[in-house]
């Protein structure tokens, strides 16, 4: 069975999270290796929730494929069913087929076509789990806290790699090495409410907010570079003839420069903390003033900044009439890119596809590999996509009309088998 098809079977369950229904995907997963013989069990931690493992091998050198089964909501205005999984154009279609059941399928076809071949002499543990994009409570969380024997590797791949880029003729892949922090916010105003005809009587909380808000917007947070950051923005450019020394002083000019603007930012993400009020809240009735309001605020932060960090940044920025709670603090992650492993990542990668250079990053968002940092396992995002794959697919990512195309979907598959039998034997 073809990795395309796999994928266009994921996507037509419909696992969106909230609320998950992760349970279907794994035991459309169990039934392919039970047809296959290889051994797999099914983990559930809620009503239609659940995590699929399978194992493959006995050796003692132990390589994890990880990936996640929950999507985001489709939401409207697609130009296609959201969860049809047509394949039309080269191209399979629908929520999820970049994010992530794309690597699903190419992590389950390369065991199940392992097997085929006769095993091997390590073991490959492969867990399709659940939540993610929801905090991973309900998925690799819960495995680690309460199964850590199953997922227990030398090292982990799993998604959060940026995709592919042609420069200047010559293709470029990268491995996710680290990811920012996260210390989503809540800021509080508090104010005094009274009739809205005479809004003197009172005290505004949405405009004392409102205020907050517009000094959070021109916040300019201090530029971090990480000796991996560094290394990227150098080889990014000389690829494209610039300048390539980067520091602190002059990351900004160098990323301006850059001809993909889109790049330009994502990169510039990789550099500093950054801090987006995405949700306001405040207000019962046009003629009420009102006497509180809130905002949550994505904030992401750098290698060596903390919680306490945070609190003096946004208290900088916001004012002392705000309160500040960062509930959703979760700690920068990091696996490095001077370990044997990142190497023989580097090394397939250049192997299978050619490429003129495979660079480590650092992921502005987060994925489930933090949370098997924290538990002691090295872990590496990548995007092994054909090369050329078609950037504009990224946008699709969380918003509409989200696809893959074929070669893609096959190229990742390759990637993942040619790994395991390096590694593995």
């Amino acid at each position: 069975m073809d990795p395309e098809m796999i994928l266009s079977d994921l996507i037509k369950i419909d696992s969106a999270n909230p609320p998950g229904n992760e349970l279907a995907v794994a035991r459309y997963l169990k039934e392919l290796f039970d047809r296959a013989g290889i051994p797999n069990q099914i983990i559930e931690t809620g009503d239609n929730r659940g995590n699929f493992i399978a194992r493959l091998g006995k050796g003692k050198k132990k390589l994890l494929f990880l990936s996640h089964t929950d999507v985001v909501p489709a939401g409207d205005g697609w130009d296609f069913e959201p969860f049809s999984g047509a394949i039309e154009g080269g191209m399979v279609h629908g929520r999820g087929a970049l994010d992530c059941k794309s690597l699903v399928a190419a992590e389950a076809h390369a065991m199940l076509t392992l097997a085929a071949d006769g095993g091997l002499e390590g073991t490959l543990i492969f867990a399709a789990t659940a939540d993610e994009e929801r905090g991973g409570e309900c998925g690799i969380r819960y495995l680690i806290e309460h199964h850590r024997e199953l997922v227990q590797a030398d090292f982990a791949v799993n998604e959060g790699g940026e995709e592919p880029l042609v420069i200047n003729g010559r293709a470029v892949y990268f491995i996710q090495v680290g990811e920012k922090g996260t210390a989503w916010s809540r800021l509080t105003a508090k104010g005094v409410s009274c009739h809205g005809s005479v809004p003197a009587l009172g005290d505004n909380a949405v405009v004392k907010m409102a205020g907050a808000v517009q000094r959070l917007a021109r916040y300019k947070p201090a530029v971090c570079l990480t000796p991996e950051v560094k290394t990227l923005l150098k080889e990014l450019a000389l690829l494209q003839g610039l300048e390539p020394e980067a520091d602190a002083g002059n990351v900004d000019h160098l990323l301006d420069q850059f001809a993909d603007k889109d790049l330009a930012e994502v990169l510039r993400a990789m550099t500093r903390m950054t801090v987006s009020p995405n949700v306001i809240q405040g207000g019962i009735k046009t003629n009420v003033v009102p006497d509180s309001c809130w905002a949550e605020v994505d904030v992401r932060i750098m290698p060596g900044q903390d919680r306490e960090y945070v609190l003096a940044e946004l208290r900088r920025c916001a004012g002392e009439e705000i309160d500040i709670d960062p509930a959703g603090y979760h700690p920068p992650s990091f696996s490095g890119a001077g370990t044997e492993y990142f190497h023989l990542l580097e090394s397939t990668i250049r192997e299978l596809t050619g490429a003129a250079a495979v660079l480590p990053h650092l992921s502005p968002g987060a994925t489930d590999s933090r949370f098997l940092r924290e538990a002691g396992i090295p872990a590496y995002g990548i995007a092994v996509m054909a090369p050329d794959f078609n950037p504009a697919l990224r946008v699709t990512i969380h918003g509409k009309n989200e696809r893959i195309d074929v070669k893609s979907v096959r190229m990742e598959a390759e990637f993942l088998k040619t790994l395991a039998k390096r590694r593995l034997g």
